[in-house]
C-alpha cells in the first residue's frame, strides 16, 4: 500500500523482541490523518532514517532514551514536508528534520524540528552525512578520539555511515586509518573509495593476525562500533594514553542475556588501567553543547565542496519493508546509510 493523503500508515511495537526481530516484533497500522490544530504543523514523511540504536528502543530496559510502548509507532528521524502550518516560521512545501518515526503523518508544534527550506539539495543526506550519522563521527573522532597527525585510528563497522565519515575525517587529519567491515566488497569500498590505509574482514579466521599486521605501530584510536571479536581484537594493540570513543555495540544487541564463553571483563579493565585508555561512550545530542552541531556542519560542507568525502547511501522503498530493512541493518547486510523511502 503506498502513501495517500487520506490514510496514515503507521508501523508499531507490536511485541519485545528476544534476539532479532521477527514477523512478530512490528505491526503495520492504518489510521486517519490527524488535524493540526492552533500552533501544530502536519508533516508528512518523505524519507525514513534506519539505524542500530531502533533495536534498543525495543527493549524495556534502562537506556538514555525511554523504550517505544508496545503499541506505540517506532521512533525515528525523519525528513518530511510540512503539509499545512500554525506554527511561526514553517510555511507549506517546507522540507524538515523531524523525529516523528514510522509513520506517514504527524503533528508537530515546532520544538526540535529543523527546517531545511523549500528546495533543500540532498534532503536525504540530513539524516547521514550531514545529520545524525555524520555528527556522531565528528564529534566522536575529533572531540573524545582527538586524533594527531601520524596516529592509527581503527574503525569498527567502516562500511557504515558513522564508520566511514570517521575514517575519512581521520585521513584529513594525516593519520593512518584502517577500517574493519564485513566481506570482501565492503572492505574493497573502504579502501578504493574512502581512501582509508586497509580494511580487513572481521569473518576472517586470522582477523586477529591481520589487524596486527596492519598497525604494526599499535593503535591511537579505536572508534567503537560494534563491540565483540572486533573490540577483542584490538584490545591488545592498544598504545599508551589510547582514546576509545564508544557509540555503539551493534554486534550485542540482540542478546538476550550475557553472551557464552571466557569472561573478557579483567582483560577490558586491566588494558583500560594498564594502557591508560580513555573510553568513553557517548550520546551525540546529550553529549556535546548544541553550538558544535553549526561547527560540524560548517566543517562538513566545506570538506564536500573539496571533494574530501565520499558518501554512499542505500535507499529501501516503502514503509512496509522498513522492519525487514532494519534487520539487514542489523545484522550488516545493508551497505552505507540506509533511508526508507516512505513518500
Amino acid at each position: 500500500m503506498p502513501q495517500t493523503s487520506d490514510a496514515n500508515r503507521r508501523i508499531v511495537l507490536a511485541e519485545r523482541p528476544r534476539g532479532m526481530p521477527d514477523d512478530n516484533t512490528l505491526r503495520l497500522e492504518t489510521s486517519a490523518v490527524p488535524e493540526p490544530g492552533p500552533g501544530q504543523m502536519l508533516v508528512r514523511t518523505v524519507y525514513l532514517s534506519l539505524d542500530p540504536y531502533m533495536r534498543g528502543r525495543m527493549n524495556d530496559a534502562k537506556s538514555y532514551a525511554e523504550p517505544v510502548k508496545i503499541g506505540e509507532e517506532m521512533t525515528g528521524q525523519v525528513v518530511g514536508e510540512v503539509i499545512t502550518s500554525n506554527v511561526d516560521g514553517f510555511a507549506p512545501g517546507d522540507m524538515v528534520l523531524n523525529g516523528s518515526g514510522w509513520q506517514d503523518y504527524a503533528l508537530s508544534d515546532g520544538e526540535g524540528v529543523m527546517n531545511l527550506g523549500p528546495d533543500p539539495e540532498n534532503p536525504s543526506w540530513s539524516l547521514g552525512l550531514l545529520g545524525m550519522p555524520g555528527y556522531t563521527a565528528w564529534a566522536g573522532l575529533l572531540l573524545i578520539g582527538e586524533p594527531k597527525e601520524g596516529e592509527t585510528v581503527v574503525v569498527a563497522a567502516a562500511s557504515g555511515p558513522v564508520g566511514a565519515t570517521v575514517g575519512q575525517i581521520a585521513k584529513i587529519k594525516g593519520c593512518r586509518v584502517v577500517g574493519v567491515a564485513r566481506g570482501p566488497e565492503k572492505c574493497a569500498h573502504v579502501v578504493e573509495n574512502l581512501g582509508f590505509d586497509a580494511c580487513i574482514d572481521h569473518r576472517a579466521e586470522d582477523f586477529k593476525e591481520q589487524l596486527a599486521a596492519a598497525c604494526p605501530d599499535g593503535i591511537d584510536v579505536y572508534f567503537e562500533n560494534v563491540g565483540g571479536k572486533v573490540l577483542y581484537g584490538v584490545l591488545p594493540l592498544l598504545n599508551a594514553f589510547a582514546r576509545v570513543p564508544v557509540c555503539g555495540v551493534a554486534g550485542w544487541y540482540n542478546l538476550d542475556g550475557l553472551p557464552d564463553g571466557p569472561d573478557y571483563g579483567p582483560m577490558i579493565m586491566s588494558t583500560v588501567l594498564k594502557m591508560k585508555v580513555k573510553l568513553q561512550g557517548f550520546i551525540i545530542f546529550d553529549s556535546f553543547p548544541a553550538s558544535t552541531y553549526k561547527d560540524f556542519r560548517r566543517d562538513m560542507k566545506d570538506w564536500l565542496d573539496q571533494g574530501l568525502i565520499e558518501y554512499r547511501e542505500q535507499v529501501v522503498e516503502g514503509l512496509e519493508n522498513a522492519p525487514a530493512a532494519l534487520n539487514d541493518v542489523l545484522e550488516g547486510r545493508s551497505f552505507g546509510k540506509v533511508v526508507v523511502r516512505v513518500g
